[in-house]
């Protein structure tokens, strides 16, 4: 299923963190990616679990 013109602030961080995953098959844009990571981010949510699969490159975000 390909999803499109994703405002990542309306969804849940577990949400965003399936579409980052891939878990329900869900393949997005790299645009949207880069805003759903970036969310995340921000948030401080899966920051570990980022870094680890090599979407979140910049650690700085730890406290």
């Amino acid at each position: 299923m390909q999803m499109n013109n994703i405002n990542p602030s309306e969804l849940c961080s577990r949400k965003l963190w399936q579409l980052v995953n891939n878990e329900q098959g869900n393949t997005i844009g790299d645009a949207d990616l880069a805003r759903v990571v970036t969310e995340l981010a921000e948030r401080r949510h899966y920051l570990a679990e980022l870094v680890e699969i090599g979407k979140l490159g910049d650690t700085s975000h730890h406290a």
